[in-house]
């Protein structure tokens, strides 16, 4: 949220995957994910930089080296405001760099959201 793109990809480890949406999706229309430093750095610019980001967990679940978090992020962009709504799982190594950055939600439903701002 503080939109320092270098402090977030310090976060990860180098052979890292980020999954946001969990297969295709326009951020990743193969559905294979962005793996390592260049691809991550690339969706940081695609999904992350263009938008204002609220995230809203009603629940956090966390085990062994995985995290779950059950909610909402509320994204702002060109006018238009969605919120996407899903299950978000983090998982680090064991010097605490995520290796894996997963997001299921679902594109349709967050299509249905959208409501232009005045």
């Amino acid at each position: 949220m503080a939109g320092n793109k270098e402090a977030w990809l310090d976060l990860f480890a180098d052979d890292a995957i980020v999954e946001d949406p969990i297969g295709p999706s326009h951020f990743d229309p193969e559905g294979k994910g962005h793996r390592g430093r260049d691809e991550i750095s690339a969706f940081w610019d695609k999904a992350i930089a263009p938008n204002k980001l609220e995230f809203n967990f009603a629940d956090t679940f966390g085990c062994g080296n995985e995290e779950a978090n059950v909610g909402s992020i509320v994204i702002t962009t060109g006018g238009y405001q969605v919120t996407t709504e899903g299950v978000f799982t983090y998982r680090v190594n064991d010097e605490g760099k995520l290796v894996a950055l997963r997001a299921y939600w679902e594109v349709d439903r967050v299509a249905k959201t959208a409501r232009k701002l005045s």
